[in-house]
């Protein structure tokens, strides 16, 4: 009874791979450039979680790529979020820009 209490979980196998493939995914949203730090802090997890399996402490390599997971997936939102801001305020720009030539041909001095 007690050999079975003391056997060592399975690898949080599907945890691991849900944090390289939410880390591949920062990295195509281009995360590296608008949230490296998350990003960072999603490959440091990821890292640790790896070592984690390898000293066979499962229930912290789990946690550490659960929490890789999240630093990635943080790091695409902080991403999308930073280039619809860029977006907008390049539209904000044209509209301000077609604003004033509007207001040239029709020589409303506004």
């Amino acid at each position: 009874m007690l050999c079975a209490c003391a056997t060592t979980p399975p690898a949080p196998t599907a945890n691991l791979q849900e944090a390289r493939h939410a880390i591949a995914v920062a990295d195509q949203a281009e995360a590296g450039r608008y949230a490296p730090h998350e990003l960072s802090a999603a490959r440091a997890n990821l890292a640790a979680a790896n070592v984690a399996v390898s000293a066979e402490r499962m229930v912290t390599a789990q946690r550490l790529a659960d929490e890789s997971t999240a630093d990635a997936e943080l790091a695409t939102a902080r991403t999308a979020a930073a280039m619809a801001n860029s977006v907008n305020s390049e539209m904000k720009r044209s509209t301000a820009t077609l604003i004033e030539e509007m207001q040239r041909s029709s020589g409303d001095p506004q």
